[in-house]
């Protein structure tokens, strides 16, 4: 199994709980959440390639596709897209329904 195979299973279901909030008229703000993968995803770049680095975590040639930023391989960078889209869609999805009283 390659690592965008297993990469393929999250991002499908954060792509349909994007589509769900969206459908639903629940979702989050995207601008906030390009800010947020922006910056997530530098900081993803530079602990990925101190932690390959270091030789504190290792790839198997024959699970990665061979596109890299760094050392850190493409795939790594998938977990923080499906973080950064599925857990704000997620909390729109099953946040609550009713009015806030306090105003």
């Amino acid at each position: 199994m390659t690592y965008w195979l297993l990469n393929a299973v999250f991002l499908v279901i954060v792509a349909a709980l994007a589509v769900s909030a969206i459908a639903t008229s629940r979702a989050p703000r995207w601008r906030a959440i390009a800010i947020t993968a922006g910056i997530l995803l530098v900081m993803t770049a530079v602990f990925d390639n101190v932690m390959i680095s270091v030789g504190l975590v290792g790839y198997s040639a024959d699970a990665i596709s061979g596109a890299f930023i760094g050392v850190a391989p493409l795939e790594d960078f998938a977990y923080t897209v499906a973080a950064v889209v599925g857990l704000p869609c997620l909390w729109m999805l099953l946040g609550s329904r009713r009015k806030d009283s306090h105003a």
